[in-house]
């Protein structure tokens, strides 16, 4: 597709992308802490900088290691959460992966790791693309999900 993040020359040799086998124990549903709507300035692939809104918390567990997460608020409906975690730079991408994600009715969000995706400046460095805080940063592997593109 001509919509596609994938630089021209890469579109002739693309065979897919490449994803860890689907993880039902890296699905959680979670009570969102509210937080203060403070901004927070994310530096980008392309040394820009975009800002965002911290818009909750959540706190869940990886293999019985805690971990938490915060939610942002991009001006559109739902939450945008950049993460990196202990597959970064090796099986995954080096500056993290992102998930997209709406509330759900009852106050909580449903965190699905398995829908996991590279940012676009993966595949073309013409994308200008956050970099996921340090709070955002997972002491834990996160082995689901899409794996690093070669």
């Amino acid at each position: 597709s001509h919509d596609s993040p994938l630089n021209h020359a890469d579109r002739h040799e693309f065979e897919g992308l490449h994803y860890y086998e689907p993880r039902p124990d890296l699905v959680f549903t979670l009570p969102v802490a509210p937080e203060d709507g403070s901004e927070v300035s994310f530096e980008t692939s392309d040394n820009r900088v975009k800002t965002y809104r911290r818009a909750g918390k959540v706190n869940f567990e990886v293999d019985g290691h805690p971990a938490q997460l915060t939610l942002y608020d991009t001006g559109h409906p739902g939450y945008f959460i950049p993460f990196r975690d202990k597959t970064s730079g090796e099986a995954t991408y080096g500056a993290g992966r992102y998930l997209d994600i709406d509330a759900n009715d009852d106050e909580t969000v449903t965190i699905d790791f398995n829908l996991a995706y590279n940012p676009s400046c993966v595949y073309d460095e013409g994308y200008s693309c956050p970099i996921p805080p340090i709070e955002n940063w997972l002491q834990v592997p996160i082995e689901a999900g899409e794996k690093n593109f070669k």
